[in-house]
């Protein structure tokens, strides 16, 4: 299809460059034949040196088993690439002999001021390529892709929205039911996940993720504490609770006892229970019972909420967050609510999401980017000027994943790898195809050096508005490829499963599915 479409743009400027030529030819219409024939000698360097380059990564194929095979121009090493170089090649000879004779024509000054204008012309073409400025060939290949690629229904963004509303409505309503008791104090929720992120591969079966944290009720304090003292990196957190002196407070509110100064009997007939008593384990505080409170806690708000917004709840199985599936108005979303304990003032929390480990303890809380991820996606898109597709290029990326042994997370790094490094301006969608073939040079390497840094541990370059705490941007770098490293089975067979990557993904940039 691309091939067709290049060699249908040719014969097209075939006919209109027979139109415009003659005895007669304007300087208007000189200055656009030369600007012609300055593109097509662009247009034929690129695919020389396309060519060039595949056939050097064809060379070195035996020695790198994971070299990229070309995403969509593999087949312009045979005839269909040769005929149209010739058509270039014949059409900018006829183009330079029509420009010669009616130089000829025009005599000396004529010759001066062709000069001049040619290197006007030049200087801005030049500005051109510097700004951006691509081929009608490259704008065909995008209006092929978004037409004929079968992509998610953008109403998943309107849907996060509206997802994020209802949250927060039912943390109002939960404030007020919670008014005086030691539950964690619930703050506004931040939408975490691909489909907040805006890249969901899929329109079917999305689990809207949302993260609310969790401030320490009054009369107790969080204090973070590392499970495991040495452990690289630091991952793995229990939250020690501790009680807190308010007797200052109880002589000025009048209507709150101190929990370290006060008979625990007294203490339970006026207040209830404190949090060390109702949801912890031992002195930590626990996930699964704060979860467990928290699902008891949005079937009462759903209640009191029924009048307003007519919506039916069917709560899900899940140990560590409120899972439930939400239908109103004849449309259903399945929301999951994890928890988090922020670090001081930064976009880092810990998470009530279970760890990589085969069994996660209770009383464990997960060093979690999912925010500061979040925002760093929202902040390249605030800053991508119009047409960017750097959420479609990892939105298709993901698409390749199934029955492999990659994760999601595995494409967004290398994405973000690369958004932080590359000019945001490269990310435009007549840049598609480069960037696809970035991300998967990107991988292809990463496999090779069995190496895939984590984006944020000990990153320098992370932009000035996401704030990471001290501990982590000192950290070492994380390998997220560690396991490679370690098991050169492992390797192999993520070797050829990238290979499996490749071929899907160029199934669907040719078939669109």
């Amino acid at each position: 299809m691309a091939v067709t479409n290049l060699s249908l743009w040719i014969l097209q400027q075939l006919i209109l460059n027979v139109q415009v030529v003659g005895d007669e030819m304007d300087e208007a219409t000189r200055d656009r034949m030369e600007h012609r024939n300055k593109q097509l000698i662009w247009e034929m360097t690129r695919l020389l040196q396309e060519l060039e380059q595949k056939s050097q990564e064809q060379r070195s194929k035996e020695q790198t088993p994971v070299a990229w095979r070309g995403l969509f121009f593999a087949d312009l090493q045979h005839w269909q690439f040769w005929a149209i170089a010739g058509m270039l090649l014949l059409l900018i000879l006829w183009l330079c002999w029509c420009l010669r004779r009616r130089s000829h024509e025009e005599g000396s000054s004529s010759e001066e001021d062709s000069s001049s204008s040619s290197s006007r012309e030049e200087e801005e073409w030049k500005e051109q390529n510097e700004e951006g400025e691509v081929s009608e060939y490259a704008k065909d290949l995008t209006r092929h892709f978004e037409e004929h690629i079968q992509w998610p229904n953008q109403n998943v963004l309107t849907k996060c929205e509206s997802v994020r509303s209802l949250v927060n409505a039912f943390i109002l309503v939960a404030r007020q039911v919670l008014s005086g008791s030691s539950f964690p104090v619930l703050e506004p929720c931040f939408g975490i996940g691909s489909a907040h992120e805006g890249w969901s591969p899929y329109e079917e079966n999305i689990v809207y993720q949302v993260l609310v944290p969790l401030g320490p009720p009054s009369g107790h304090a969080f204090l973070p504490e590392l499970c495991s003292p040495g452990e690289v990196p630091e991952r793995n957190f229990r939250i020690r609770v501790e009680l807190q002196c308010t007797c200052l407070a109880e002589q000025l509110v009048g209507d709150m006892l101190c929990f370290l100064h006060h008979d625990k009997e007294k203490l339970r007939r006026h207040q209830g229970p404190s949090l060390l008593q109702a949801l912890c384990t031992g002195s930590y505080l626990d996930v699964e019972k704060t979860a467990c409170r928290l699902h008891e806690l949005v079937k009462t708000c759903c209640v009191l909420m029924s009048h307003s917004h007519q919506c039916h709840l069917t709560m899900l199985p899940c140990s560590r967050s409120c899972k439930f599936k939400m239908a109103r108005a004849e449309k259903e979303a399945i929301i999951e609510i994890m928890l988090g304990v922020q670090q001081g003032d930064s976009d880092i929390f810990l998470s009530s999401q279970a760890s990589e480990a085969v069994f996660t303890p209770s009383t464990t809380w997960t060093l979690s980017c999912a925010v500061a991820e979040a925002k760093f996606f929202e902040l390249m898109t605030r800053q991508a000027p119009d047409g960017s597709f750097h959420l479609r290029c990892l939105q298709l990326c993901a698409r390749t994943l199934v029955g492999t042994g990659f994760s999601s997370y595995t494409l967004k790094t290398v994405v973000m790898h690369l958004l932080n490094t590359t000019p945001l301006s490269g990310w435009h969608k007549t840049r598609f195809l480069l960037r696809l073939d970035d991300i998967m040079r990107y991988l292809c390497h990463c496999l090779e050096e069995k190496r895939l840094d984590h984006f944020f541990f000990g990153n320098e370059k992370i932009p000035e508005e996401i704030i990471l705490p001290p501990a982590l941007q000192r950290a070492e770098p994380f390998n997220l490829f560690q396991h490679l490293a370690q098991d050169p089975d492992a390797q192999a067979e993520a070797v050829r499963q990238f290979m499996d990557m490749q071929d899907r993904l160029t199934r669907m940039l040719t078939y669109g599915h």
